[in-house]
């Protein structure tokens, strides 16, 4: 399988990214190697061929959600047994500031949601779950598709919707 992006490793220029967002930029900066060491999440860049500036990042990370905040719609096709659905959840996804605008926020989506949906043929995983920071990236998830749980919050894009985009 052909990504856009790659894994994050210590020769990507980190210090150099900034995406307008303090905690996003912090994070990425001071957090997400530690993150990837401490198997707690995956992050992949997406560097400028050019300047080797990162473009983007985002993470990826195993998950579960309550079956009672999936809507009732997707719950009918999950079996009752099942109190926490098993998703994968795309936790932070950022874009510098020299390359906002540009249309690197939706590669980023599809690379994060090809990955998902090929780890989820090895792992279970029921949907991506994101859990918006802002309205605006909430507009932005909601543009693709992605549906609001109720009383969370957050939003989910079903695997069995993902697949139709790589299949």
């Amino acid at each position: 399988m052909i990504y856009l992006t790659e894994s994050l490793n210590s020769n990507h220029r980190k210090k150099e990214f900034s995406s307008g967002n303090d905690m996003l930029d912090n994070y990425f900066r001071n957090q997400a190697s530690q993150d990837i060491k401490r198997k707690l999440s995956a992050c992949f860049v997406l560097n400028d061929e050019v300047s080797n500036l990162i473009k983007g990042f985002y993470t990826l990370a195993n998950n579960s959600i309550t079956q009672d905040l999936i809507p009732q719609e997707f719950q009918k096709k999950l079996p009752f047994s099942y109190k926490s659905i098993p998703t994968t959840l795309l936790g932070r996804l950022a874009i510098d500031k020299r390359f906002q605008k540009q249309g690197v926020g939706k590669l980023l989506l599809v690379d994060a949601l090809n990955r998902s949906y090929e780890i989820s043929k090895s792992i279970g995983s029921f949907a991506v779950i994101v859990d918006p920071i802002d309205n605006d990236a909430e507009n932005f998830y909601d543009k693709y598709g992605f549906i609001k749980l109720p009383d969370s919050g957050k939003m989910f894009l079903p695997m069995n919707t993902i697949k139709t985009l790589f299949e």
